[in-house]
């Protein structure tokens, strides 16, 4: 597992019909403040502030086309123009268990990335896809230096 410090940040958070909603200042916009949205507004923080993940190269909630089914992923972070890593997110109730592995692994069975995460805000794993072989990873990859 992957010990995760979660930097502080002052979220923008308003009611808008009887709803809480916090502003994403990734995507610009505001959305409704879900316990998933929660775990995924912060774990954007990690990867900006303590990652050195430039925000213009993290794509949030985008649609993935099998055919006809259509997947969103959580966060997708991309490196020399490649997806270089995915991160599904689960709110914090949510154990993560071998179906939230197979849900990402299923993404990014389109989307070829070298790293993938699971986190539910709690709990964080994450493996190394680099040669094929999934290996745990103990840290979260660096932008700059991996």
């Amino acid at each position: 597992m992957i010990q995760v410090e979660y930097p502080k940040f002052a979220h923008q958070i308003k009611t808008l019909d009887q709803k809480e909603q916090i502003f994403d200042p990734f995507r610009k916009i505001w959305v409704r403040l879900t316990p998933e949205e929660w775990v995924r507004q912060n774990f954007l923080q990690v990867l900006v502030q303590k990652q050195a993940v430039p925000a213009s190269l993290i794509a949030i909630e985008k649609e993935i086309n099998w055919g006809e089914t259509k997947k969103r992923f959580d966060i997708l972070v991309y490196k020399d123009t490649k997806p270089w890593l995915i991160v599904e997110c689960k709110e914090m109730n949510v154990p993560l268990s071998e179906n939230v592995l197979r849900q990402v692994l299923h993404y990014n069975s389109k989307l070829e990335t070298q790293y993938m995460v699971i986190t539910n805000g709690n709990d964080t794993f994450g493996f190394n896809l680099k040669n094929q072989t999934p290996l745990v990873m103990e840290t979260l990859p660096n932008f700059v230096t991996d």
